[in-house]
């Protein structure tokens, strides 16, 4: 299967072959801000999956809580963020599942940062794979 995620106004584009390797959610407040929502939810693809890029891109890297580098591509134009790749797993391109504009795609099976769930937003600890669970 053939996806193509893009920013708001089409500007950068990414295009990818297959099915993701993880999809995931996130309540960290990094990600909080970085998305503008209560949690990010995020796609992750083997980079050779990713067969095409169009559109300039901006990148941004700051420390993730792992003390590690994250980067993250985003339109010059409208802001929006169109992948990220984390120095914790390098051999994976993040896609946020909303620039895919489809209704139709894999539910998350992995849950991280739940520790800093926004009231009213947490995530059914039966429902999904806890990162933190891991460290309790």
């Amino acid at each position: 299967m053939t996806r193509t995620a893009s920013c708001q106004c089409g500007q950068l584009n990414l295009t990818v072959e297959g099915e993701p390797t993880m999809v995931s959610v996130c309540n960290c407040t990094r990600c909080q801000k970085r998305s503008g929502s209560a949690f990010s939810l995020s796609s992750r693809w083997n980079p050779d999956q990713v067969t095409n890029r169009s559109g300039d891109g901006v990148t941004y890297t700051r420390k993730g809580n792992s003390g590690k580098n994250v980067k993250i591509l985003f339109c010059p134009v409208c802001g929006s963020t169109v992948s990220t790749s984390l120095e914790l797993l390098p051999d994976m391109v993040g896609i946020p599942v909303g620039c895919f504009a489809d209704p139709d795609f894999p539910a998350p099976k992995v849950a991280v940062g739940v520790r800093q769930n926004l009231s009213g937003f947490g995530f059914p600890m039966d429902s999904c794979y806890c990162a933190t669970r891991v460290s309790q």
